[in-house]
């Protein structure tokens, strides 16, 4: 394969740092393993976020998840290292991440983690008729 797993996030600046906006990336193919059972688990992460200087390369965050295929991760510590991972590239204003993983012993299991710059204040929300 010539494409190969890696940490190594990238980033390219944002085209219009003036404006909030969402960037809402769907990730429908996430696998981890158990660190119990070291059986795969597969998850739909859903990430949202708004940029302030940089926004996260597409294709370096679908390497990015593939490090996780191999490794064995509890959900809730490994939606949570993805944040952190993120967050530290990007600096984004604001960003959620959703994992909603597949049945595992007849549960299901979604967590969801947020980042907020203290600084930035989130636009008013618009309700229109």
């Amino acid at each position: 394969m010539t494409t190969q797993p890696s940490k190594d996030l990238e980033t390219f600046p944002n085209p219009q740092p003036e404006r909030d906006f969402t960037i809402r990336i769907d990730i429908p193919e996430f696998t981890c393993l158990c660190p119990k059972t070291g059986q795969p688990d597969f998850a739909k992460i859903q990430i949202e976020y708004v940029p302030a200087d940089a926004c996260v390369e597409l294709k370096s965050l679908k390497l990015y998840m593939w490090t996780f295929r191999e490794r064995g991760a509890f959900h809730e510590a490994v939606t949570n290292e993805i944040l952190n991972d993120i967050v530290a590239v990007t600096q984004p204003n604001f960003m959620r991440i959703r994992a909603e993983f597949n049945v595992r012993g007849g549960i299901y299991t979604t967590v969801v983690v947020e980042h907020r710059n203290p600084a930035w204040q989130a636009p008013a929300l618009v309700n229109l008729p």
